[in-house]
Parts: C-alpha cells; structure tokens; sequence
C-alpha cells in the first residue's frame, strides 16, 4: 500500500519465497477479480511491487524511487488504521502525499475487496501486542489519551481576562517496543506580574513521563494504560513559574471508540508534592466526548470535543473542589494528515471570579508519518 522514504533493512532479500506454488499463482490469476479473496488479490496484483511476504521485495520494487512498504514491520503495519490504508489503495498514493509510484486502484477492484485485501495484510505482522490505529484517537487539549504515539506538539496558552499570561509547552514523545512511550515536556513563556504590572520571562517546571499500554482491543474499541510524570523544580517560584518542589504524578487512560464516530477518552491523576509546605495533595478526573468528520471519504479531519476538567486540592482542613469545561476543535492540515490544529477555550465552572478564562492552541506534528513539511 503506502510507502515511506525510509530503508527498508531486508530490502536485499529480493524475490522472498514464501512457500506459494507457482501453479497455484498462475490459477488464482485466472480467476475472475470479483471471485479472488483478499489473500488472493494480493498476491496476483499487490505482491509484484510488496512481495509475496509483504517485505516490499517484489520483482518490480527494484525499478521504484521509493522502497515499498514492509507489511511485516509491525510497526509501521499496525499503527494506521484501516481508513488510511483505503485511501492509498483506492485513491492512490500521492492522494496522501505520498510517492505516486503507489497506483490507485479504485476502479479496478471495490471498496469491500480492498478491505479484504487490507485484512489480509493485517496478518502478515505477527505480533499482536501492537494497538491497532483505530485506538489512536484525536488528542485533546489537556487529557492525556491511552494511545502510545511519536509525536511532537507545541501548546500555546493565553490568559484571556486577569493577569496577563502566555505560557508555551514543548512535549516530545517518543513510543519504544509495542505498548510504551516516554515523554518530555518543556514549558516557557511570560508572566504579569499583579504587584507591580511588569512582565516577566521565564522557564517552567521539566516534566519527564512515561506510559505503558496495559489493555487493546480493537474489536471493542478500546484501550487502557498506565503512566507516570515526574515535575522538576527548575523554574523560578518566585515569578510564578514553578511550584518550587518535585512533583510525582501517577495517572490512568482511557480510550474508547463509540457508534457513529463518536469516541471518548478518560483520564485520572493523582498528584503528590515532596515538600507539603509547598503544595497539598490534588486528585484530577478527566472527560473528553468528541465525533469525527471527515470531508468526503478521506478528506480532512474534523474532531469538535469537550473537555471536562475537574481537580480537588486535599488542604490540611478542607477539600477544595474546581471544575472547567473547554470546548475545542481539532483538523488536519494537510493530506498526509499528520499535522494537526486545535483551538480551544477554557471557562472556569466553578469559582469563576478568581480563575481565568484561557485560550488554548497546539500544532501537532505526528513525526512517524514523515517530515513536517511531507505530505502537503
């Protein structure tokens, strides 16, 4: 199906023998398209350019610019779902930005056969510990979703009433093996100061986080993980940039895909300060309900959600309780559709007059699928 501009380490081993009899070949070509299965289809149209074994090492791969897609590299094979593989095999490869030596094939062969087709490939990774694409669900703003994911998302937030505040965060995530992922993040930015009206720069608190898949399924849609950030004090407390302790903040995910391309994620955190003269304890629930539009079959992604955020702070004599609701947007950019926008608005519920109403934006960069500047 699609392919990447990146060495494929079994390239060599051109012309796999994968057990197929050369006879039966010739018989399954003789048989009319509509009659093939999808192993079928494959193996008498698709294997000329990905090989019998799906390794991308066919007879005709040697006269192509790109190396074709290795469909054993669970990797790569089982992180898109089903959406995007149909559209490169019926549309064609460059429908996506990708080479168009990947050839359309939507008026040879229906969209059910190409999904057969697409089953089949399905099998040729042999791991099932990777999550299917599907469970890869649109990021919202603040929760963090279940998925393991490499991605790149800068998050820009501006207090829109109150003290003025624009405060950047830098995440990076990087997954290793099937089910995990650790991640950086490095917030920036400026600061009114309340006592004196003077704007100040500074650096926040580095978070260092990791994440671990402990349940997928994409036959019920969903999927759970377990996860953990640690907050260094290296920003300056007295600006108002740091909370002037380390932070130890243990968190669940959860994602679920719902009727009608509705999904939802869910998330709770616990968080603990090492020095309590400096911070009480806090629980944190969090909601997202949001649906996805596509225009037309493929085309760019919408995802409205809403966010329901709420936090309770263990003080010494009482428990203070905060909720928000932040309503955002999310699109792809571009038609490979790994650059994403979301834009947002977070409105206090409770204890409105002392909270700020904040404005939010991220520019999510899914740097797996290629380039920031592929696929446009």
């Amino acid at each position: 199906m699609r392919s990447r501009k990146r060495p494929n380490p079994r390239s060599s081993r051109l012309h796999r023998r994968t057990g197929f009899p050369t006879a039966a070949l010739l018989v399954v070509a003789a048989l009319p398209l509509s009659a093939q299965s999808g192993q079928q289809i494959y193996e008498s149209v698709c294997a000329n350019c990905h090989g019998l074994g799906g390794m991308g090492d066919g007879p005709a791969a040697v006269a192509l610019s790109v190396q074709p897609a290795d469909f054993q590299d669970c990797s790569f094979a089982l992180r898109e779902p089903d959406s995007d593989w149909l559209a490169v095999a019926l549309e064609g490869g460059a429908s996506r930005g990708f080479s168009a030596e990947m050839p359309a094939h939507g008026e040879m062969f229906s969209e059910a056969q190409i999904q057969a087709v697409v089953d089949y490939i399905r099998t040729l990774c042999s791991d099932d510990r990777w999550p299917r694409g599907e469970l890869n669900l649109p990021r919202a703003l603040v929760t963090e979703k279940a998925f393991p994911e490499d991605e790149a998302v800068t998050t820009v937030t501006v207090n829109a009433e109150g003290p003025g505040a624009i405060i950047n965060e830098l995440l990076y995530e990087k997954r290793f093996g099937p089910l995990s992922q650790i991640e950086v993040k490095f917030p920036f930015g400026v600061r009114e100061q309340t006592a004196t009206d003077d704007w100040v720069a500074g650096v926040g608190d580095l978070t260092l986080g990791v994440k671990h898949t402990l349940f997928h399924s994409v036959d019920a849609g969903s999927i759970l993980s377990l996860g953990g950030e640690v907050k260094l004090p290296v920003g300056s407390e007295e600006d108002g940039f740091s909370k002037g302790t380390t932070v130890l903040e243990p968190f669940v995910s959860f994602g679920q895909i719902l009727p009608s391309n509705w999904f939802l994620h869910a998330q709770g955190i616990a968080e603990f300060v090492t020095d309590s003269e400096k911070g009480d304890p806090e629980a944190k629930a969090r909601l997202v309900l949001g649906r996805r539009w596509t225009n037309g079959r493929f085309g760019r992604a919408w995802s409205p959600m809403v966010e329901v955020l709420g936090t309770a702070e263990f003080a010494d004599e009482e428990t203070e309780y905060a909720w928000d609701l932040l309503p955002q947007m999310q699109v792809t950019l571009n038609k490979r559709q790994h650059i994403m926008l979301n834009v947002g608005v977070l409105l206090p519920l409770t204890d409105a007059s002392a909270r700020q109403t904040k404005l939010l934006v991220y520019l999510l960069w899914d740097w797996f699928d290629g380039g920031f500047f592929d696929g446009w």
